[in-house]
């Protein structure tokens, strides 16, 4: 009897050990995998530490009245502060409105602008798109918008899809109508027509 009284407190003993160690390797096993899945990933951490760096906005929105009375609006992802010149902003996806007094709009999107607060103008850089709302679709390299007065300008080759048909010009010019009801187009620079009757 002595002999089994024994190995029951021996067997106690031990169990008064390995049975805390245990538990205790449960609980950190269960914290390791419970920190591991919270924590951010490293791409996250990148971008974290270069807004850090940089001055950025995001989603930002511009907007003013043009001498005409036409309201434009700037909207974009994030906008930028130029590092040499405190005036510009530099954008990403920029989009811009411009509503005109007699109804009429232009809408002009790029991945790529600028906005320069001294001399009131946004560009758009790469490739551009700009719709109207009398139906006019266009793409060109390169367009520059003028704030205070509302006067659009490409600075490339433009292909545009009209509601008569296609055209191709080496300049268009946005302004608003002497009597502020609408807008005028001024297609220049070799303007070739496809004319597309309507059925």
């Amino acid at each position: 009897m002595r002999g089994s009284d024994n190995l029951y407190s021996a067997l106690v003993g031990w169990a008064k050990i390995i049975l805390p160690l245990c538990a205790l390797g449960l609980l950190s096993t269960l914290f390791l995998f419970a920190n591991g899945q919270n924590e951010p990933p490293e791409l996250v951490l990148s971008e974290v530490e270069a807004i850090a760096r940089e001055q950025r906005l995001t989603a930002p929105r511009f907007s003013g009245v043009t001498d005409d009375g036409a309201i434009v609006s700037v909207t974009a992802r994030s906008a930028q502060p130029d590092a040499t010149q405190v005036d510009k902003v530099s954008i990403d996806d920029m989009y811009m409105r411009m509503d005109n007094p007699g109804g009429s709009f232009v809408e002009v999107t790029a991945t790529q602008g600028e906005l320069n607060s001294s001399s009131k103008i946004a560009r758009f850089f790469g490739l551009a798109h700009l719709e109207t709302s009398t139906g006019y679709t266009m793409e060109t390299n390169g367009l520059i918008a003028a704030l205070d007065t509302g006067i659009v300008e490409s600075e490339g080759l433009l292909e545009i899809r009209a509601p008569f048909g296609e055209l191709t010009a080496g300049m268009v010019t946005f302004q608003v109508s002497a009597d502020n009801t609408g807008q005028q187009m001024l297609f220049t620079n070799g303007v070739r027509l496809l004319y597309r009757p309507q059925e």
